[in-house]
C-alpha cells in the first residue's frame, strides 16, 4: 500500500513525538533474582553508572554461584572492581553477532581496559565462536583459556545494550592483583599520567597539596584542569599572590566523594577545600543530559573525563580552570537594550482602556500536562516521552487515512 504524503506526515510527528532514553543497568538486572549479587557489585563499585553512561556496551552477568566464587579469593574492593570491569564490553555482541563474528573470533576492549592501568593487552577479552554451537570467553592476559561460555541472553537493545549471562567469571592474573586504596596512592602522579601535568606541578609547588592529601581518606573530590587549560591560564596564576594561589588551587577540590552519578542528580552551590567563612569560595554544579558543567561568577567549565572514582576519591578532568570571584572580577552581564523613541511614544499613546482591554495571552507549554512515559517490561528501561496530545490525534489522523 503506497502512503500518502499527508499520511506520512502524520507517521513522522508520531515518531518525533517518542525520544528513547538511556538504559539501566541497575533496573534490567532487578527483575533477574539469580543475578542479585552482580548487581549489588557493580553498584557498590560505581560501575552501574559508567555502564548506563555508554550508548553502546555489553555486559558479561555472572549468576549468584559465580559471584560466590569470585568473593572467595577476598579480593579488596579495588580489585574486584577492576574483575568486573572485564567484565563489561565497549561493543554490542546480542546472541545472533556472537555466532557471527568475523573468522569466528574477535578481541574486545573493555572498561578495564579502558582505565588506563590494565598493563599490555590484560584489558581485552577474546570472544571465540567454538564448535557445537558455543561461544567462549576468555581474558587476552590468560590466552588459549575459555573457561566460561555463554548461556543465555538477558536483555537486548539492539546496537545499545546488550546483557549476558556467561558460565564463570573470567579469570586475570592482572586484574586481580592487589591494587593500593585511592587514599594510598600519590595523586600528583596520578594526575601527571592522567593529562593534568601542569596542575599536579602547581600543586607540588604550593602549600596546597598537603590540605588535598590530608583529605583523601575522608572524602575528596578533585576537578582537575587539562593540561591545555592551565598553560593559558598560567599567566593569570603568577600575578596573584601566594594567599591567592593557595586559595585558587584548594577552589578546585571539594571536601566529599562526589561520584560522576551524584555530581548529574544534584545541582546546586558546593563549598570547597578554599571556603572559609566569609570567603564562600563556592561555585554551582549543573547538569543537562550527560554533560556536567561547574559554573563560577566568572568561568564555565566542563567536566571532560574520568580520572578516578573509587570512594572515599574522585579525581575528574575539567577543560577550564575554576575561577573564583574573591580573586577574579565577575563578567558584567549585558544590560537589557533601553526602549527607543517610537516605542516610547507609542505606549503613552494608549490609554488604559486600551492596554487592559487586551485579550490575555493563551496558556503556554507550563500549563500542559506533565509527559507521560512507558517502561519496556523486558530491558527495564524507559523506551518513550512524550506527550499524549500529538499520538492520539496521529493515531486518528490514520485511522480516517486508511
Amino acid at each position: 500500500m503506497k502512503l500518502s504524503p499527508t499520511l506520512l506526515f502524520l507517521l513522522s510527528l508520531f515518531l518525533l513525538s517518542y525520544t528513547p532514553n538511556a538504559h539501566n543497568i541497575t533496573r534490567i538486572l532487578a527483575k533477574q533474582p539469580e543475578f542479585s549479587t552482580f548487581n549489588h557489585y557493580l553498584t557498590l563499585t560505581h560501575l552501574a553508572p559508567e555502564i548506563n553512561r555508554h550508548e553502546t556496551i555489553t555486559v558479561l552477568a555472572i549468576d549468584n554461584t559465580g559471584m560466590s566464587s569470585l568473593l572467595s579469593k577476598h579480593l579488596s574492593l579495588f580489585a574486584l572492581k577492576n574483575i568486573l570491569s572485564l567484565h563489561i564490553l565497549l561493543d554490542y555482541f546480542g546472541a545472533k553477532k556472537l555466532h557471527q563474528i568475523t573468522d569466528g573470533t574477535a578481541l574486545a576492549a573493555t572498561m578495564y581496559q579502558a582505565t588506563g592501568s590494565a598493563p599490555g593487552s590484560s584489558g581485552f577479552v577474546n570472544i571465540t565462536d567454538l564448535k557445537g554451537g558455543k561461544v567462549g570467553f576468555g581474558a587476552e592476559d590468560n590466552p588459549g583459556s575459555f573457561g566460561s561460555t555463554f548461556v543465555k541472553s538477558i536483555a537486548e537493545i539492539p546496537y545499545n545494550i546488550s546483557v549476558i549471562q556467561i558460565s564463570k567469571p573470567l579469570s586475570s592474573p592482572e586484574a586481580e592483583a592487589p591494587t593500593p586504596a585511592p587514599a594510598q596512592m600519590n595523586l600528583t602522579t596520578l594526575m601527571s599520567k592522567k593529562g593534568c601535568k601542569v596542575f599536579a606541578d602547581t600543586l607540588k609547588a604550593s602549600g596546597a597539596l598537603e590540605t588535598f592529601q590530608s583529605n583523601s581518606d575522608g572524602g575528596l573530590t578533585v576537578f582537575c584542569p587539562v593540561d591545555q587549560a592551565m598553560k593559558s591560564f598560567m599567566p593569570k596564576y603568577k600575578n596573584l599572590t601566594a594567599e591567592g594561589k593557595t586559595s585558587l588551587l584548594l577552589y578546585h577540590g571539594v571536601p566529599m566523594y562526589e561520584s560522576i552519578a551524584m555530581l548529574k542528580s544534584g545541582n546546586g552551590l558546593m563549598n570547597t577545600l578554599a571556603t572559609d567563612g566569609a570567603k564562600k569560595f563556592d561555585f554551582t554544579v549543573q547538569n543537562e543530559g550527560e554533560e556536567v558543567t561547574l559554573k563560577t561568577k566568572v568561568v564555565t567549565a566542563k567536566i571532560t573525563g574520568t580520572l578516578l572514582d573509587e570512594q572515599p576519591l574522585a579525581i575528574y578532568t575539567v577543560d577550564t580552570v575554576l575561577q573564583p570571584t574573591e580573586l577574579f572580577k565577575a563578567v558584567a552581564t549585558a544590560p537589557a537594550p533601553a526602549p527607543t523613541k517610537a516605542k516610547a511614544k507609542s505606549a503613552k499613546a494608549k490609554s488604559p482602556k486600551e492596554v487592559d482591554s487586551s485579550p490575555p495571552a493563551p496558556a503556554g507549554p507550563e500549563g500542559s500536562p506533565a509527559d507521560v512515559t512507558a517502561t519496556d517490561d523486558q530491558s527495564g528501561t524507559v523506551r518513550f516521552s512524550g506527550g499524549l496530545g500529538i499520538p492520539v490525534m496521529v493515531c486518528l489522523g490514520v485511522w480516517f487515512l486508511m
